[in-house]
């Protein structure tokens, strides 16, 4: 199955069949995690932690007893990494059948920080369960997507831009990238406040984040990049996947946005002049 495809088939999963993960599914995972990289390349430990042995647990979470979490050192671009990272994991436990979601406030933070041993200066961004999806999602999880209209996202022209953030890029205008473009509309995001805006620029890709309040914490660590990094993801693995060489670069020279919005990442996509 395709990386798109897999973007397209995958949901946030809150309710677990009651049985274990399978052993290969975990080792599987736990060394696809090992493996995967980040365009900032930032070091990532990650870890499977058993729910019942470390007494963890979310309160939105039924059925699964197993998480899997990742420390890092707090640097610039922490949070992007993360993101990136982490969706690479999500996506590969998808293509197993395994069933995730993504956890940063609804949990016993403290608890699960201790197992992970974090250091001075490390961070834990966020956990998912894992686990197989139930055949029917709980109330308390059908109520929880209905709240924040998980299934519905931004029209393709109130995200991507072409030229200026005056003009809308439609579907039939993007070309190469629409496929790219589409699965960073149909990427998760906290709340589902789906921050990202893109300014395709010539041979750039430009990505800013639609500043939301509320996601930053007071130790100043910023949710919505956490978002931005997963929208970096599904852009260069769907480009790729569709024959768009691309390659992740930090200008100096982006292009102004307006009010309220700050600048990420670009790619540039000269190879395919």
């Amino acid at each position: 199955m395709s990386f798109f495809d897999l973007i397209r088939r995958r949901r946030s999963v809150r309710t677990f069949a009651e049985c274990p993960l399978k052993p290969d599914d975990a080792r599987q995972i736990l060394e696809y995690s090992a493996s995967v990289h980040n365009p900032y390349a930032i070091p990532i430990v990650w870890k499977l932690l058993d729910a019942k042995e470390y007494g963890l647990n979310s309160p939105v979470i039924l059925g699964s007893d197993l998480y899997i979490a990742g420390k890092m050192s707090r640097v610039p671009h922490a949070e992007e990494a993360f993101g990136y990272a982490f969706e690479m994991i999500v996506l590969f436990a998808e293509s197993l059948g395994v069933g995730t979601t993504w956890i940063a406030g609804t949990m016993n933070r403290s608890a699960f920080e201790k197992v992970l041993e974090l250091s001075e200066g490390e961070v834990m961004p966020c956990v998912s369960p894992l686990g197989y999806p139930a055949k029917k999602m709980s109330l308390r999880e059908s109520m929880m997507r209905k709240g924040i209209k998980a299934d519905s996202r931004f029209r393709f022209e109130d995200l991507f831009f072409a030229g200026s953030f005056e003009t809308p890029l439609s579907e039939a205008a993007a070309g190469n990238l629409r496929d790219a473009l589409e699965a960073v509309r149909l990427a998760p995001s906290a709340v589902n406040k789906q921050p990202w805006r893109i300014l395709v620029d010539q041979d750039s890709v430009h990505f800013y984040k639609y500043c939301n309040r509320g996601f930053i914490s007071d130790a100043g660590w910023d949710i919505q990049k956490i978002d931005m990094g997963i929208a970096l993801c599904h852009f260069e693995l769907v480009a790729s996947e569709s024959g768009v060489a691309v390659s992740h670069v930090i200008k100096t020279d982006a292009p102004p946005a307006p009010e309220g919005m700050q600048y990420i990442a670009s790619y540039s996509t000269k190879s395919n002049a």
